[in-house]
């Protein structure tokens, strides 16, 4: 990666820490907790990172968080992330965590959170990085399972600073959490929500007329509706995009066709995003390298795409 681009700052805001989990680490708690793997190693769980679409991911990543047991190792998993954060000059993260994974195994609430909330106290005093945590909702699931988590969450309100939406997209409109997302919104938290990804651009329509959202996580499926596209424009409503992610998971065949820096020179307010690296090949510096390297991105693209992450922080 060229230094100019690791030394820009630049703000994460779409990152599943679940998805940050390496192999290494996922053996390694694993092991700790005394968990059979359906993986002889590290390279045979590496050598299953390739799917043919967003289910086929998440199927691998529901069965990586079953490692996930312990304060500690929510811990360790947030911890290795920010020190990633820390090489690429990440400055400030806003990161999703998925409760309904954990708490549908029977880990409690407060075990996952206190141990991502303490990581990122300690990676704010000790690594400098600023933070904002998202609780997200598996759109998978019956909205009154996201009213329970939701009701889980609130004696931890302080803890986060707002809710998103992600999971399988396909057959799962943003319309079927309307009553959820205004509750969460009459607490006082923002909203975000995946649309766009593999949904179509009216998901992304639903999501911000009736999730009332403050950011479009993906999005990229919202130049195939030019009124749409001006309404993004108008409003400046960020979209946070995962290039590598995006080519993982067969959005686009291979970046040479990411739309990411179409949009850019459109005026959307687009940012540059790693998703879930463990699984797609990257951290933020790896997805800004790979727009450098496949599209051409200047230098002036580059920090304007860094600029706008720092612009559409909600902490």
């Amino acid at each position: 990666m060229p230094e100019w681009l690791n030394a820009l700052p630049k703000a994460e805001l779409h990152l599943h820490l679940e998805g940050s989990l390496e192999p290494e680490l996922l053996f390694a708690l694993a092991e700790r907790n005394q968990i059979a793997l359906p993986w002889a190693d590290v390279e045979t769980l590496r050598a299953a990172y390739a799917f043919n679409n967003l289910q086929e991911f998440l199927d691998l990543y529901y069965a990586g968080a079953n490692v996930l047991r312990t304060e500690q190792d929510f811990y360790d998993l947030t911890w290795a992330y920010l020190q990633r954060c820390k090489v690429q000059n990440v400055i400030h993260v806003e990161p999703f965590f998925d409760p309904q994974t954990h708490t549908d195994r029977g880990i409690p609430f407060e075990v996952v959170l206190r141990g991502i909330q303490q990581a990122l106290v300690d990676g704010e005093k000790q690594l400098g990085i600023s933070h904002g945590l998202i609780l997200s909702f598996l759109r998978h699931l019956p909205e009154e399972e996201a009213f329970k988590t939701l009701e889980q969450a609130m004696p931890f309100r302080e803890a986060f600073i707002g809710v998103g939406l992600d999971s399988s997209e396909k057959g799962f409109p943003p319309r079927l959490f309307e009553r959820v997302f205004a509750k969460a919104r009459s607490e006082g938290l923002h909203a975000v929500a995946h649309a766009g990804e593999e949904g179509p651009p009216e998901y992304i329509w639903e999501a911000l007329d009736l999730l009332k959202i403050k950011r479009i996580d993906h999005g990229v499926r919202a130049i195939e509706d030019e009124r749409l596209m001006q309404r993004i424009i108008d409003e400046q409503i960020p979209l946070t995009v995962c290039p590598l992610s995006n080519i993982k998971l067969c959005v686009f065949e291979h970046m040479g066709q990411h739309n990411i820096l179409e949009m850019l020179e459109r005026g959307v307010k687009v940012t540059v995003n790693s998703d879930d690296p463990a699984y797609f090949g990257g951290y933020v510096g790896e997805n800004f390298a790979a727009l450098h390297e496949h599209l051409g991105m200047t230098e002036a693209q580059a920090k304007r795409l860094a600029q706008n992450s720092l612009d559409a922080r909600l902490a």
